[in-house]
């Protein structure tokens, strides 16, 4: 259930005003992350909160405007109307008659929608006296069931028939907030206790990872500015111990890490052992943000702006390489909701593509004996097993050692049979192998 943050300050109508033009945003191509950092921080927190729930019942909401609207409206009036039906089928905390009275203020209040108040204000009212029967209509189409465009569900149908119904409502769901201790100036018991004293309520779900019994602001969370944690999910804390843990004859010293930013996996590595990382992004921003988070942390890399598709280095060969390869996010569809409704089918193929590349690019910066660990935080199999088995049957001299392979989201799953709350990610470790 939607809970209601008390903004004194703050009308509803307001925050429906700008809950509507990030979702017309997003119809435009734009993330909703990006738009929300354009919120002024004291909208955001409440916005935030609307926003994401829109997105996760954006299907049934559109579902029903279709019903509600004989003609296709303009987008200023489909975003807020859509924004408003989501939020009044259920679950929201709000009154239902103090919400469409506040969207209908938003409408009169907003110069795209307000000369269509009345015929929203028709169509809200109408939607709560028909409602059982409009969202009985709705239960038949399968985009309103599941809250996912219909490719999306046809593809995870395909890539997992005995788990798609799983993955899809783990991606409606609402993810913990995930810290990974920096083991380098504390540790996870005296940080345990540190939010303990502060009365927030933690569990241990990792060697260095901490899940909060709910989300705070993480600027205001005890030992931020120290350094003593990043956020960084659970299974997204795999990949650094994956690269350094091996067997006693592997001790990586020079590591590149690729398409870094905003750098937790290169401050984790950093974090658990004494090795010389080279982090390298394309997105001059973003590589700034490796910096920040680095030296937050009291850690040191090199940190370079680049393409991996045609980095060459110094000419020294690295010892291991960690490719976080970009892909269409299908794993992490739970802390990112407007994924599932920005990706288009064509976008799988085009990044497996750049996948293929990046895996074909950086194994020749790999030395005989090294070790390259390929992950995406996506659950499609063009992205993960499809992609690590085609370039095995291109490649000879490289193997596939012990790995986790996919992690499906939520609690646990068919795959990895955790016990802990995760994202989807996809995991291989390879060995390059003397000629």
């Amino acid at each position: 259930m939607l809970k209601k943050k008390r903004q004194e300050t703050v009308a509803l109508w307001c925050q429906l005003q700008a809950v509507a033009a990030i979702i017309q945003a997003m119809d435009a191509g734009r993330s909703a992350t990006a738009s929300l950092e354009k919120v002024s921080h004291t909208l955001r927190p409440g916005v935030q909160a609307l926003t994401f729930w829109v997105l996760r019942h954006l299907g049934r909401s559109r579902a029903l405007c279709n019903l509600l609207v004989s003609k296709k409206s303009p987008p200023a009036v489909d975003a807020l109307l859509s924004s408003a039906l989501a939020l009044l089928w259920q679950g929201s905390a709000y009154d239902p008659f103090t919400l469409v009275n506040q969207c209908v203020e938003c409408a009169k209040k907003t110069r795209s929608t307000q000369h269509h108040a009345a015929f929203i204000n028709a169509c809200l009212r109408r939607f709560l006296r028909e409602q059982d029967k409009l969202v009985a209509q709705t239960d038949r189409d399968p985009v309103a069931l599941w809250n996912h465009p219909a490719w999306w569900m046809a593809q995870l149908q395909a890539d997992w028939p005995q788990d798609w119904q799983a993955i899809l409502a783990a991606n409606n769901s609402q993810a913990f907030m995930v810290l990974r201790i920096n083991t380098r100036r504390t540790s996870v018991s005296d940080y345990l206790q540190r939010l303990q004293d502060a009365g927030l309520s933690a569990t241990c779900v990792g060697p260095s990872a901490i899940a909060l019994a709910s989300a705070h602001n993480v600027v205001h969370l005890p030992g931020f500015a120290e350094g003593l944690f990043s956020v960084q999910d659970s299974a997204a804390q795999l990949a650094a111990p994956l690269l350094l843990v091996g067997d006693s004859n592997f001790k990586p010293v020079r590591i590149l890490d690729a398409c870094a930013a905003p750098g937790g996996k290169t401050a984790h590595l950093l974090e658990l052992a004494d090795v010389l990382v080279t982090a390298i992004d394309i997105d001059p921003l973003r590589t700034e943000r490796i910096h920040d988070n680095l030296n937050r942390l009291g850690l040191v890399a090199d940190v370079l702006t680049a393409d991996a598709l045609d980095f060459l280095g110094s000419g020294e060969l690295f010892d291991a390489i960690l490719l976080d390869a970009p892909c269409t996010g299908s794993g992490v569809v739970r802390r990112h909701p407007d994924i599932r409704w920005l990706r288009r089918p064509s976008d799988i193929a085009q990044l497996a593509q750049i996948q293929a590349r990046l895996l074909a690019q950086l194994w020749h910066l790999l030395q005989p004996g090294g070790r390259l660990l390929y992950c995406t935080c996506s659950v499609f199999r063009a992205e993960g097993a499809d992609q690590i088995a085609a370039f095995l049957a291109t490649n000879s001299h490289a193997k596939l050692l012990a790995s986790p392979g996919y992690l499906l989201p939520g609690r646990g799953g068919m795959i990895d049979n955790s016990e802990h709350d995760h994202d989807g990610f996809y995991y291989a470790l390879l060995e390059k192998l003397a000629c």
